[in-house]
């Protein structure tokens, strides 16, 4: 099964994934890709073909997608 939910995230530099979608002045964009740069900043690069660069201070909302954990259930 794919049954995914998006949850809300708190994201800087160190956290950001390929996939999140981030909220840039009332525009979602999507991460395709991103590389690092000289200290500590990211330069995102968006599936619409537009950047973004972080610095390692910067802190952002992001949608992310997840399976959820199931539960093993026991045969009693």
């Amino acid at each position: 099964m794919n049954d995914r939910i998006a949850i809300g995230v708190t994201v800087d530099t160190r956290t950001i994934r390929l996939g999140d979608q981030l909220l840039i002045a009332g525009q979602a964009f999507t991460v395709a890709d991103m590389t690092a740069l000289p200290h500590g900043g990211r330069r995102l690069y968006f599936t619409t073909g537009e950047t973004f660069t972080m610095a390692a201070h910067t802190v952002l909302y992001a949608t992310r997608l997840q399976t959820p954990a199931r539960r093993q259930v026991r045969p009693r």
